[in-house]
């Protein structure tokens, strides 16, 4: 991707303490031919080939779904993130985005696809022996055999690490699998399945993962499951019944099976996120068309301002998602380019996962929480008709709940973001202390009067500074009220996260409508509309959660104090919020599409 000499990379959370440029953060604007060549491929290919056999997969002809995966794997699709030595295609990680927002359109085989390409192939590539890359990889990523990823049980969903799953080694180096995994995609045609499982020795349990192919003896898949939705993809126990592991399956260490599945876990939040994003664009053209062509009192809903509202709305909140999806994919790729590495060495990509895991699980928050917003407001939208199968509003619907489950709960994920951001400060490896310090010496003194600034979103700039004070003001104050007991603060923990996500992804939005009006793109209006209009109303959610926040840990005169802190940072004028979201609902439906966009 394009970078310029005076780039500069910034680690994961850092942009909650330094200015961001709008001509460093990467964009859907600034996506090459490449991109969009592979973007419309997929796109064809969903549309030409997946879509019209939803009923079939929906059915449970496995052979159908193995088909298409095959398919994938002709088109290059499976191999985006591994390089062309082990049958890969090599590509950068918006291609990656690109390719999982296209495919949401088919959410059922969207969940096959990534069982396949972002649960199976990613840690193999990451982990694997050259041996281990060499026997799978390839297979993998032609389609010739599918794989799967073991880690949920009945009994340790959010707590992957309490598996109950053993594995026994053997004199001859061997290991003996025993257990039960829950909730598996792919799991009733799987060849090769990534099972977690605990080692046990003298010495205590480790967890572990290997590497456990279906011809293994004692290999079985349990009934389907009867889901809400993703009907179309199937999902299974896997039952392990005495089953012997060769030495050469281990994937990683003994031990190490953490690091295995929490560095995925990172990568498949972030292409969740960007499925989410997918699905949301679809969905908002979808309720474009339909507001425009139904006609209620004389004339199209797509008239009425409480239409408008609501199309405006999903438009601006898919905006920001898109935004800060396409500008992690930036600083992924950038940092991955950054890292003198050959093609065929996974520590850069391992590294970067591992530093970006907090905007990871932002994206896998917010784009799912988006989605499911745009979703019941495209039910809403459609009326009687959006509860019934005639139309896809309803499959949108039940296929999309999962996404706050999958890739670890947003409850989790929420706990992560704040939790990690406080480890880090605790670690050094980001400065927070030092910033929440100075930002108390600032609040305690006499208000700085305003500078003039005649750039593009102004106002708004200066509330995306407000808003990641005031996230520092709550970081700060609860690391200082808990200590080395914060982790144990859940509400507060929570609130926290809300507020990181919020001002990333409001930041996110100004920074690429700064670089339309700087381009004089022109949708630039539009970007500016869509980014001021988030601002705005991301400033009563802050407000909202800083509250909460900070009543949980301090009472009497220090909360009186805390507040009127708040107040202070966050005055935010309101705006014309109304008026932004007609243009925005209007476009749209001129369009038939969402408006924004590679």
């Amino acid at each position: 991707m394009p970078t310029t000499a005076s780039t500069s990379i910034l680690r994961g959370g850092a942009w909650l303490l330094e200015p961001s440029d709008p001509d460093a953060a990467f964009t859907p604007e600034r996506l090459t031919d490449e991109h969009r060549l592979i973007g419309q491929t997929t796109q064809e290919f969903v549309d030409r080939e997946v879509l019209p056999e939803l009923d079939r997969l929906e059915q449970k002809d496995w052979t159908l779904a193995r088909q298409l995966v095959r398919r994938c794997g002709d088109l290059g699709l499976l191999g985006v993130d591994v390089p062309e030595a082990y049958g890969g295609v090599g590509l950068d990680k918006v291609t990656s985005l690109i390719v999982s927002e296209k495919l949401s359109g088919a959410a059922s085989f969207g969940a096959t696809f990534g069982a396949q390409a972002n649960l199976t192939v990613l840690p193999l590539f990451l982990f694997g022996t050259e041996a281990q890359k060499q026997k799978y990889l390839p297979k993998l990523l032609s389609g010739d055999i599918v794989g799967a990823y073991a880690l949920s049980e009945s009994g340790s969903g959010s707590d992957a690490l309490g598996a109950k799953a053993r594995a026994t080694r053997q004199p001859d180096g061997s290991f003996v699998l025993n257990g039960e995994k829950m909730w598996i995609t792919n799991g009733g045609f799987a060849d090769l399945f990534l099972v977690f499982a605990k080692v046990v020795d003298e010495s205590g349990e480790h967890f572990t993962a290997f590497l456990v192919e279906r011809a293994f003896a004692g290999v079985t898949s349990g009934k389907e499951e009867h889901k809400l939705g993703l009907h179309g993809s199937s999902t299974t126990p896997l039952i392990l019944q005495d089953v012997k592991v060769p030495a050469e399956n281990l994937l990683g260490e003994i031990g190490k099976g953490h690091k295995v599945a929490f560095n995925v876990l990172n990568f498949g939040r972030f292409k969740l996120g960007a499925m989410c994003s997918g699905g949301a664009q679809g969905a908002i053209g979808e309720a474009a068309k339909y507001a425009a062509e139904r006609k209620q009192f004389g004339q199209p809903i797509a008239t009425f301002g409480a239409i408008r509202h609501k199309i405006g709305e999903m438009i601006v909140r898919t905006y920001a998602v898109e935004s800060l999806l396409y500008r992690t994919a930036g600083l992924v790729d950038m940092r991955i380019d950054a890292s003198p590495h050959d093609p065929t060495d996974a520590s850069a990509a391992l590294a970067t996962l591992e530093e970006y895991a907090i905007e990871a699980s932002i994206a896998k928050v917010a784009g799912s929480e988006v989605l499911d917003f745009v979703l019941d407001e495209n039910i809403q939208i459609h009326g009687g008709n959006g509860y019934v199968k005639d139309y896809p509003a309803e499959r949108h619907y039940r296929d999309a709940r999962v996404n706050r489950i999958f890739e670890g709960t947003n409850e989790i994920n929420r706990l992560l973001i704040s939790g990690t951001l406080a480890k880090r400060a605790v670690k050094g490896d980001l400065p927070l202390i030092a910033a929440a310090k100075a930002l108390q010496d600032e609040l305690l003194g006499a208000p700085a009067l305003p500078t003039p600034d005649d750039r593009p979103l102004a106002e708004e700039r200066r509330a995306v500074d407000a808003f990641k004070k005031t996230a520092l003001m709550v970081l700060g104050l609860s690391m200082q009220t808990y200590r080395e007991k914060l982790a144990d603060q859940q509400e507060v923990l929570m609130h926290l996260a809300d507020l990181v996500i919020d001002v990333f992804s409001a930041e996110s939005a100004v920074l690429r409508a700064v670089a339309a009006s700087n381009r004089q793109s022109p949708r630039a209006g539009l970007h500016v509309d869509a980014a001021r209009v988030f601002v705005n109303d991301a400033s009563m959610r802050l407000d909202a959660s800083a509250r909460q926040a900070l009543a949980a840990m301090v009472e009497g005169d220090g909360l009186r104090t805390a507040l009127a802190a708040l107040r202070r940072l966050l005055k935010i004028m309101p705006v014309n919020t109304a008026l932004m979201r007609r243009r925005l609902a209007d476009e749209a439906v001129a369009r038939g599409a969402y408006i924004f966009g590679g």
